[in-house]
Order: structure tokens, then C-alpha cells, then sequence
């Protein structure tokens, strides 16, 4: 068996305290980040990490088969995490909906949930007998201080539309690669060459495979990618200004004549601010969302998107985390859902007379 690796190797190996090694892995304050970051890499590549696996053959329930009363009892709950940052929240209707699969999935074979919506390894502290959990499932983004301290309960986790490489476990995600592949050969068909993509790709893994799609498909087609991709800030009140911004510096000759939008909340301000600067949506350029939110089709032009299925994202999470369960040494899955294009009226054929 090979030998356990401790905090002091850790330390050793960095040349710094035990102290600062525990206090980084803990996510406690007084670590400047960049020794943090450091920390996390020497311990995930001497196997710290992966050795708190070992512990997880105590739990050898199996939730679909438990009676329906108890579920107080500390073997019928579920941890969710997702964190109220940025545009995650149960309001949301993106992060909101697939909160609801959980939720709903988790009712029907009588099993409990407790949502943290804090980011930090306080807050988990905080809860009632975090220990007494049967399983652990993450939506979003999440920091990796927390994810590490919830590792370390050795329950079994899945993490929905995001991932972290210190945390081995079962991850789920829209099969946006291809969803954004696909929608780019569409504007392709319809004879765009200059299409440009509009999204953060640091913001997320999705915005990243998003991206990552829209560059395949123009590589394909053999044709230039747009490298001046249109990145907005993260916080809302920005997006549009930023956006615009970008916009005013384009002239009329290099206006490309389609966006990728990284969503459909995007796609809303791009169709916006175009038509601010004078251009008809589709008639001189064509947008395209992501996510088929409820105000892409009621709004004016209807928008062009993907179709995810964000319920069934959370309906899956909990059919991942009923089946880690029923077998902790089964090999880690990575799933995708595929998305499906819904053709509207921000999309036309290019006109080639402007």
C-alpha cells in the first residue's frame, strides 16, 4: 500500500510551514493566494487528494431502497451546493431550473435537501451535522476551498456545469462543444463568413466548450477566425457597456454579418445595441443565443438559440449520485446532454447587397 501523503511532505516539498500548507487547504485567511495556488498544485500532484477516496467504503446504502419514513434521519439527505455569485441563484432561470430537477428528483424517492448558497468553508461549518449527508451535489461554479473541505466528508459528489481538476468525481454538463458547433455550420449554411463570438470564455467550462465549438466549426468551413472575441465584464451592469463599446469601434466594412452569443441574455444585448447603432436584426446582421431562456421567444426579434434541457440536467445529477452510490469503485463519468437548435426570426440568410 502506498504510503499516506501528509501536510509536512506538502510543506517539504514547497519549502514552506506545515502552517501555511494547512491553512491553504483549509481556506482560511492569512495564505496569499498565489503560495494558496501553489499549495493546491504540489498537493494534487503528490496524491493527497485522491487518497481521501480510501474512506468512502463505509457508506454502503442504498437510497432508492430506503423506507419512506426518517428523512430527518442524518442517512436521507443531500448537500446542494450553489453558490448565489455572479447570475447563480434559485432566481435564476438558467441555475433556478435545474436546482428544481434536483429538488423534484430527490422528492420522489423521499430523500431530503440542504442548499448552501454561501462560498466560503464557514458557512459549511455552520451546518447541521454536515457529516450526516448520504451524498453531495454542486451547480455551478463553487470555490475549490470549499470543494476540498466537502471532499474531505469522503461522501460521494457530483458537480453539475462545472469542474475542478483537484476533485475527483462525476461531472455533468450540456454537450455544449457541439451544440456550438452545430448552430456556427447553420450560419455558415446561411452564407455568413464573418461571424463573431461574444462571451467571457474565462467565465466558465461551458462558455469555454461554447467557444471552443464556434472556432471548430469556422476551422471546418475554412474560415477566419474572429480573434477580437467580444468579452464583456462579469458583473451585469457592465455587460452592456462593455458590449457597446466594442460595437462603436467596429466600422461598417469589418461589421461581421453574425454573433455567437455565449447565451441568450448576450444575444438580448447585442440585439439591442445593434439596433441602437442602426442595424436591422436579421435583416442586415443575424444573432444567436444559448439556452432558450423564456424571454428569447417573447421578445421582438424571437432569438435563435440552443435548446438545453436545464430540469433534466438536475434530474440526471441525482440519478449519478443514486448510482455512486450503489457502487463507490465504478470509474468516474463525465455526461453530456445534447441540445437541439431552435430556428427563430434574429437568424436570416447574409445580405450580400450591404
Amino acid at each position: 500500500m502506498a504510503k499516506k501523503v501528509s501536510m509536512q511532505q506538502i510543506a517539504d516539498y514547497l519549502g514552506v510551514s506545515k502552517f501555511v500548507v494547512s491553512r491553504a487547504l483549509s481556506g482560511k485567511e492569512g495564505v496569499n493566494p498565489s503560495t494558496r495556488e501553489k499549495v493546491f498544485q504540489a498537493a494534487s500532484k503528490l496524491g493527497y487528494f485522491k487518497q481521501n477516496n480510501i474512506k468512502m467504503e463505509h457508506v454502503t446504502l442504498d437510497p432508492l431502497d430506503l423506507p419512506a419514513e426518517g428523512i430527518e434521519s442524518k442517512n436521507k439527505v443531500v448537500l446542494v451546493l450553489m453558490p448565489n455569485i455572479r447570475f447563480q441563484s434559485k432566481d435564476s432561470l438558467y441555475w433556478g431550473r435545474i436546482l428544481d430537477g434536483i429538488s423534484e428528483s430527490l422528492e420522489h424517492i423521499e430523500v431530503g435537501m440542504v442548499v448552501l448558497t454561501e462560498n466560503n468553508v464557514e458557512s459549511l461549518t455552520n451546518v447541521l451535522n454536515p457529516k450526516g449527508f448520504i451524498g453531495v451535489i454542486s451547480i455551478g461554479v463553487v470555490s475549490t476551498s470549499l470543494l476540498l473541505e466537502v471532499h474531505r466528508l469522503n461522501i460521494p459528489m457530483i458537480m453539475v456545469d462545472y469542474e475542478d481538476h483537484l476533485i475527483p468525481c462525476d461531472t455533468l454538463f450540456n454537450n455544449s462543444f457541439d451544440s456550438s458547433v452545430h448552430i456556427t455550420d447553420y450560419l455558415v449554411g446561411l452564407g455568413h463568413e464573418k461571424i463573431q463570438f461574444v462571451g467571457n470564455v474565462e467565465y466558465s467550462r461551458s462558455f469555454y466548450d461554447r467557444w471552443l465549438g464556434y472556432r471548430a466549426a469556422l476551422e471546418k468551413n475554412r474560415l477566419l477566425i474572429q480573434k477580437d472575441t467580444i468579452v464583456y465584464s462579469e458583473e451585469a451592469a457592465d455587460i452592456r457597456h462593455d458590449i457597446q463599446n466594442w460595437l462603436m469601434k467596429q466600422s461598417k466594412d469589418i461589421m461581421p454579418t453574425a454573433y455567437v452569443c455565449c447565451n441568450d441574455y448576450v444575444a438580448k444585448q447585442i440585439i439591442i445595441e445593434l439596433q441602437q447603432l442602426g442595424y436591422q436584426v436579421p435583416e442586415d446582421v443575424s444573432v444567436t443565443g444559448f439556452d432558450n431562456m423564456e424571454f428569447s421567444y417573447s421578445m421582438n426579434p424571437t432569438i435563435t438559440t440552443v435548446d438545453i434541457a436545464k430540469k433534466d440536467l438536475g434530474k440526471r445529477a441525482v440519478e449519478m449520485l443514486m448510482r455512486r452510490l450503489r457502487d463507490l469503485q465504478i470509474p468516474h463519468e463525465k455526461i453530456l446532454l445534447s441540445g437541439s437548435i431552435l430556428v427563430r426570426e434574429s437568424t436570416n440568410q447574409v445580405n450580400k447587397e450591404k
